[in-house]
């Protein structure tokens, strides 16, 4: 869960910049908040989402120390950077591969200031890693 200062610009980041789904929203006035959760592929079973918190009245968060970032697996990391730069979005590290490697990455922050990792999905390190047996490792299945 992610809390937001502005609701609509949040969830026009993720949809419009992000090209993620906006799913479901809800609203709670008693305790005033709104909640809003976005995915991709239509918030199929199995694929994550995430939850934007907007408390009324509340514009900005202090980030504190414990968050990191997330990460989102995306087809091309280097037309999402130039489609989020397009945006008046920020790109704080443009795309390009892993020091070492070949997995392409970037890092973007939302309206918020949240860090945001962009996996190029083609990527050999995004792919899935195989194990002796040939499998695909899938964490979900081999946890």
């Amino acid at each position: 869960m992610l809390r937001v200062g502005n609701f609509q610009r949040s969830i026009d980041f993720y949809t419009q910049v992000l090209g993620m789904q906006l799913l479901r929203t809800s609203e709670n006035p008693e305790y005033k908040y709104s909640l809003a959760f976005l995915g991709f592929e239509g918030g199929n079973p199995g694929q994550a989402e995430i939850e934007l918190t907007y408390n009324w009245g509340t514009e900005s968060y202090d980030m504190g120390t414990a968050y990191g970032h997330i990460a989102i697996g995306v087809p091309d990391a280097y037309a999402a950077c130039e489609k989020i730069k397009a945006s008046g979005g920020n790109v704080t590290r443009e795309a390009g591969p892993v020091k070492g490697g070949t997995t392409v990455i970037a890092f973007v922050t939302d309206p918020d200031g949240y860090k945001i990792e962009l996996i190029q999905e083609n990527s050999r390190a995004h792919a899935g890693v195989q194990p002796a047996g040939g499998e695909k490792f899938d964490p979900l299945r081999n946890s």
